[in-house]
């Protein structure tokens, strides 16, 4: 359905999508010469200045060794599971990461374990069994620091701490952590950029109000990227003006901090108010209230959807059986009175529903 009403749906936390100076970067990128498309892939002709600047300005900006630009989320995340493991390794997905990991991990040549959500002793024992059995190789753990369903977070000190133990790497998906935690928006996983066993995804599509991801990594990883990656070397490179809008929103990160600490003062507000409503809370900007049946979520998100909120029903396969849910999603571009009515319209909406 298009959006409609007050968001409560988009991850378009710091309210960047339509920010002036993302539109002011591209238009200066315009009569400056900038092309609208690529042109090629990036090994060919479609590698413009933009990238290589936007690559330099992200590595300097989150502390990495170096980063690559990649044209979203879902390929990035495919494109270095299905290149960096090798046979022999191991792949541990926790179970609740994003499908791109699941995808990637089906296609890719190292063997794949799922492990029980947020359970660092769980990663800890599975490498354990796998090397009990023979495995020789590196095992690769794969979390999000946000999960995108749940809003909460990963046990990301203990997991660095396996992955040290058993000479493994962390790959870490901040794409809902960028931007609205860490110092500067820097990411819940700001302290283990630039190590040598740990890569980090922050999407730019989401509180970088733009498009396309940047993967942070050792520079000798990003280079073996470049030259065996699939992904990478046979697809269009993503859009020059796109790349100058992404580092116009680290810009804009840096110099407006402000914008993390209004969206902190909104999830405090909505922690507050959930908790009078007797529902559990997730402490970050994304809220699930969880309703079971998927009538019931569907039935009451379009009645918040008349009344000029724009919730959303989540149901499965994007999330178990039995945890349909309203995904209540917090950004800058509502107020806090416009929070404030959206709490109470489902106050109403939860204590009048009827099967």
């Amino acid at each position: 359905m298009p959006a409609a009403g007050l968001d409560f749906s988009s991850n378009d936390y710091l309210a960047l999508a339509s920010h002036p100076r993302l539109k002011a970067a591209i238009q200066a990128g315009l009569d400056q010469g900038t092309a609208v498309g690529a042109g090629g892939s990036r090994l060919l002709r479609g590698n413009p200045v933009e990238h290589e600047v936007l690559e330099e300005h992200a590595a300097r900006f989150f502390g990495a060794d170096s980063s690559l630009y990649f044209g979203g989320g879902f390929v990035a995340n495919y494109a270095l599971l299905t290149t960096l493991p090798q046979k022999g390794d191991l792949i541990l997905l926790d179970a609740l990461i994003h499908a791109s990991c699941h995808d990637g991990a089906r296609a890719a040549r190292a063997e794949t374990r799922l492990v029980p959500h947020n359970n660092a002793s769980a990663f800890d024992d599975a490498i354990t069994q796998w090397r009990g059995s023979g495995g020789t190789g590196h095992p690769w753990i794969v979390v999000e620091s946000l999960y995108s369903m749940d809003g909460d977070l990963a046990p990301l000190d203990d997991l660095f701490t396996v992955a040290d133990r058993h000479a493994g790497f962390l790959v870490i998906d901040e794409a809902h952590a960028t931007g609205v935690f860490g110092p500067g928006g820097r990411g819940l996983s700001a302290d283990f950029e630039g190590r040598e066993n740990v890569l980090i995804l922050h999407t730019c599509g989401k509180a970088l109000g733009a498009s396309g991801a940047l993967l942070c990594l050792p520079q000798i990883l990003k280079d073996y990227l470049i030259n065996r990656c699939r992904p990478f070397i046979y697809a269009t490179a993503p859009s020059p003006l796109m790349a100058v809008a992404v580092r116009e929103s680290l810009k804009i990160l840096e110099e407006e901090p402000k914008r993390q600490t209004q969206l902190a003062e909104r999830i405090g507000f909505v922690k507050k108010g959930l908790e009078q409503l007797d529902l559990p809370v997730s402490g970050t900007q994304i809220q699930p209230v969880i309703l079971g049946e998927a009538r019931k979520a569907v039935t009451i998100a379009g009645r918040l959807q008349k009344r000029g909120f724009d919730i959303r029903a989540v149901r499965p396969p994007t999330v178990p059986d039995g945890t349909s849910r309203l995904r209540l999603s917090l950004t800058l571009n509502v107020t806090l009175d416009d929070i404030r009515a959206m709490l109470s319209a489902l106050k109403e909406e939860l204590e009048t529903y009827q099967v």
